[in-house]
């Protein structure tokens, strides 16, 4: 009936969100968006870290992960009979905790390892990744915060009802099962965070701000709790807090409200409301009075955050905080972009305002130059909120902010997952539908005298600071590996609950692959230019890009030349003017070379464009050079540079190249320190000025028609009648793996990475897309795969492990397989000998097959490509010889393909390869001699794999 579903609704909302509230207290928000045929669906609770019990902190985030093991309907052959065992390990683990004397407490983990063992026969792990691979889910996580936990799926717009019966059941009856390896991974977990500085240093800085308010607890918890978890505690916390007045169903996709209202209703209407939901009520925190500065430790590059505490998310003072934030740094015309980062004053600086639902912090953040002091970086930082206090800035400023704030709504109005992320924000934050949608108006209104009042009420001496120091932290804070039997997978077993969802009858959608010809149109505009064209119908946004098919490849000076055209003006304006005109008409210019291409790309509204085509064509044609500028920029570089090496996942990324490439890689393709001091100023701008006098398309995606553009590039670009050619495509090959080798790379911390890489020499052939697309599926990527469960679920040896073979982006390259894990140190040799035996002799599972197999299928039925994405595709076929879309030849042949196909693909591709084998760690954690059965060991050197 009408009546029964009410909902609210905020006229003149451009999303037309509807907010339902069932009878049991359950929000329902919704927003239909027609892109593909999905529908993104996250079910958000209004419990945090915040919430976690004071003796065992880290317990919402561990609890989250113990919501992927199902309930007493799936995950589990015989429920009554596993409760037994699992009642048992419950009570040990609450002897456990409290336990202190060190044999004794291994001599009950011994005795929870063993009914664990003895539970994981009668257990199914991964039911639940099985349930929604089988509906064709994607994208299946969750994440905990302070204030939320949310449960996050991409589901099919046909499967809303197989998607609301599974998470009904699963908020409603979860099972703790599986929890000492799954302890495990959140072990591995916080040593992934322990070896970031950054966390290390927002750690202490929340720690400072939040004395009182449990916002000063880490979300991942203490190390000292985490090593003695309390599963009862888990289950009170879940009654009391996983209720449904305590929860939201947020939609946002192709689907019918009406319709869909229903169906939540049916399933989630028998979730049992808390009427004693407790109001968390906190002591108020103390103001603070005087500065404060703490230091962190870390091999990381130096840095400083300052920042100042506030009321919540839904208080008047955040308003003000966003629009301060793009006063002081907006990305192109804020005080700290124009006065600091365009006159490279620091290394780099940012500014934020970090809301939760309690409380909000407003964050500088600094990172020094070469010879700079923190103190000297946060005076600068000080110096920009001193011209706010004083109104030394433009007046119009606000105006621009608001003008690109509309853009931006624009843009993210169009996008799915954004919209479902700023419903669940809403909810949790407590900030009403209404005030979300007229932000944008509301912040229209403040006056730059009300902005000035504010910064001077509010920013004062009342600021923590916390500085990152480049120096070893003798803190041990790792977590030993527990001995752990591994458990059994029962891969080829499945629940009722499972086949009766794998069985259910739903209206199949009918895939709609990209058609070259229909889907967007080839122009022809002067110099024989050719321009790919689509036209923008939903609102007036567009995207204009000169694409150039050449990078730093074929010259290793380009992407320096771009970099330095962003702080350059021309002979009628300087950057400072550039920047602001160009942010005043909402529109923006970027130029970014990568390794194969150039992009110079405007962007904005479209009744600006002309004006910022012509900008950008008068900033290529007339950019002056500046070697005060240069001079800057080449210390900055050379400082990044040195900082790279500091950074773990920089030199992993190096690493990887270096296993696919070896020594001579896109990576190493770098200037030296000599060259990049040597370079002049006037060299980099007659680069800038001769750009567009080389072979280049176009390609536009906005409102104006397809002669409109014609004529637009007729009249302002800038062009000789006859383009020069460019050098194109990737000079670097692929290594053939020829004898397995052990490449170590150094790096100080309790994670280390490992990837392996085997390549055979395969060429691109379409003809292996499908195959390789399933065993993929089947083998190697995500949470159903035999990787994930063998790995993470069975054995508890790494928080990420993925596997999988790589098809070539041209024709001239070959394929690769790859296997990564990221682990703590102690497990590497148990990780690379259980990752060794699944790879060479692959587990065979029937029903595993099944269902990659059907989420392959389901995933290309609703996967739909839009707007510019379609010239990307396009552009992505033509490497491969290709006109026409591969998703149709995947599409086809997969659905003929057998687990036979996979298991002959695996013997004949993967099976007994070599591998160049490349580690990144602290050597002395490593077993030298159970690495060296693998292959001989090479230790590199940073300037080997940085190539400077």
């Amino acid at each position: 009936s009408c009546n029964k579903y009410s909902y609210e609704s905020v006229p003149g909302d451009p999303l037309e969100a509807r907010i339902y509230t069932l009878d049991n207290g359950l929000k329902v928000y919704m927003v239909v968006n027609k892109d593909e045929p999905r529908v993104n669906a996250h079910v958000a609770i209004r419990v945090g870290s915040k919430n976690d019990p004071v003796e065992t902190t880290g317990l919402a985030h561990y609890f989250e992960h113990l919501m992927f093991k199902g309930t007493e309907k799936f995950g589990t052959q015989n429920y009554e009979e596993e409760k037994v065992l699992l009642d048992r390990i419950e009570e040990l683990f609450e002897i456990y905790r409290v336990t202190t004397d060190e044999e004794e407490r291994t001599a009950i983990y011994k005795e929870i390892d063993s009914i664990s063992y003895e539970a994981s026969k009668i257990a199914i792990p991964n039911e639940y990744d099985k349930l929604m691979a089988s509906i064709g889910a994607r994208g299946t996580n969750a994440y905990t915060g302070n204030d939320v936990t949310c449960y996050v799926e991409n589901i099919p717009s046909n499967q809303i009802d197989n998607w609301a019966r599974i998470q009904a059941d699963r908020f409603a009856n979860c099972v703790i099962r599986g929890f000492h390896t799954e302890l495990e991974t959140i072990y591995e977990e916080y040593n992934m965070y322990a070896a970031m500085d950054s966390e290390k240093q927002f750690e202490t800085l929340f720690a400072e701000l939040f004395k009182k308010h449990t916002y000063g607890t880490p979300v991942i918890g203490w190390a000292n709790h985490l090593k003695n978890p309390s599963i009862t505690n888990v289950k009170n916390y879940k009654a009391e807090w996983y209720v449904p007045n305590n929860m939201a169903v947020c939609l946002a996709g192709d689907f019918d409200p009406d319709k869909a209202i229903k169906i939540i209703d049916k399933h989630f209407s028998a979730l049992k409301p808390n009427p004693d939901l407790p109001k968390l009520e906190f002591e108020p925190e103390d103001p603070i009075t005087e500065p404060r500065k703490l230091e962190v430790l870390g091999v990381e590059s130096p840095s400083t955050v300052i920042a100042w505490r506030f009321p919540g998310a839904a208080s008047p003072e955040a308003l003000m905080l966003d629009l301060l934030r793009s006063v002081l740094y907006n990305g192109s015309a804020g005080l700290i972009d124009l006065n600091v980062n365009q006159q490279q004053k620091t290394l780099e600086m940012g500014a934020g305002n970090y809301s939760l639902a309690d409380y909000s912090a407003f964050i500088i953040m600094g990172e020094p130059k070469k010879g700079q002091t923190l103190d000297e970086v946060a005076a600068i930082a000080f110096e920009e909120l001193e011209k706010i206090k004083s109104g030394n800035f433009d007046d119009d400023l606000l105006l621009s902010i608001i003008n690109n704030m509309k853009r931006q709504k624009m843009q993210q109005n169009q996008n799915a997952s954004y919209i479902v992320r700023s419903l669940v924000n809403c909810f949790i934050d407590g900030i009403s539908w209404a005030d979300y949608i007229s932000e944008v108006d509301r912040l229209s209104k403040i006056t730059k005298e009300e902005l000035v009042a504010f910064v001077n009420e509010h920013f004062a001496d009342n600021y923590i600071r916390v500085d990152k120091i480049e120096k070893k932290d003798p803190t041990d804070t790792r977590i030993a590996k527990p001995a752990i039997t591994p458990i059994f997978t029962n891969r080829d077993t499945s629940s009722a609950f499972l086949r009766e969802i794998q069985a259910s009858q739903v209206k199949p959608i009918e895939p709609v692959f990209v058609d070259f010809e229909k889907d967007m149109d080839i122009l022809t505009a002067k110099s024989d230019i050719q321009v790919l064209y689509k036209q923008n119908t939903i609102n007036d946004l567009f995207t204009l890009t000169y694409l150039f098919e050449t990078g730093s490849y074929a010259d290793k000076v380009l992407p320096i030349a771009a970099d330095y055209l962003s702080y350059l003006g021309t002979s009628k304006m300087s950057k400072e003017e550039f920047q602001k005109a160009l942010y005043k008409i909402a529109c923006s210019v970027n130029v970014v070379c990568t390794g194969e291409r150039t992009h110079v790309t405007i962007s904005g509204l479209g009744e600006n464009m002309k004006e910022a085509v012509k900008m950008m064509e008068e900033l290529i044609a007339d950019a002056q050079p500046d070697e005060e500028v240069l001079t800057l920029l080449k210390g900055n570089m050379l400082q990044a540079r040195a900082n790279a090496k500091l950074g773990q996942r920089d030199i992993f990324s190096r690493l990887q190249m270096f296993a696919v490439y070896g020594l001579e890689n896109p990576y190493t393709n770098v200037l030296s320190d000599y060259e990049i001091r040597d370079l002049k100023g006037s060299d980099l701008t007659d680069m800038i000025h001769n750009i567009f006098s080389k072979e280049h398309k176009v390609l536009y995606y906005g409102p104006a028609a397809g002669e409109a553009i014609v004529n637009l590039i007729a009249e302002t670009h800038n062009v000789p009648e006859t383009l020069s050619p460019v050098v194109s495509g990737n000079p670097f090959q692929t290594r053939k793996t020829e004898g397995t080798k052990v490449f170590l790379a150094p790096f100080d911390a309790n994670q280390l990475f490992y990837i392996a890489v085997s390549n055979a020499g395969q060429k691109y052939d379409p003809a292996l897309a499908p195959i390789v697309h399933l065993y993929n599926s089947y083998f190697g990527s995500g949470m159903n795969s035999i990787v994930f469960q063998e790995m993470r679920e069975a054995r508890g040896l790494a928080y990420s492990a993925s596997a999988g073979y790589n098809l070539p982006e041209d024709l001239e390259h070959e394929g690769f397989f790859n296997s990564f894990i990221a682990t703590q140190n102690d497990k590497l040799i148990d990780a690379m000998t259980s990752f060794d035996e699944i790879i060479n002799n692959m587990p065979v599972s029937q029903n595993a097959f099944d269902i990659a197999q059907e989420s392959i299928i389901t995933n290309l039925r609703t996967a739909r490509t839009v707007r510019d994405n379609v010239f990307w595709k396009y552009l992505a076929a033509q490497k491969l010889g290709l006109d026409y879309d591969i998703n149709r030849d995947i599409f086809e042949k997969v659905q003929t393909l057998t687990l036979d196909d996979v298991v002959k693909f695996q013997q004949d591709n993967i099976k007994d390869r070599d591998y160049a084998i490349c580690i990144l760690g602290r050597y002395e954690d490593f077993d030298m001699k159970s690495l060296l059965e693998y292959g001989p060991i090479q230790k590199l050197e940073l300037k080997e794999i940085f190539g400077y």
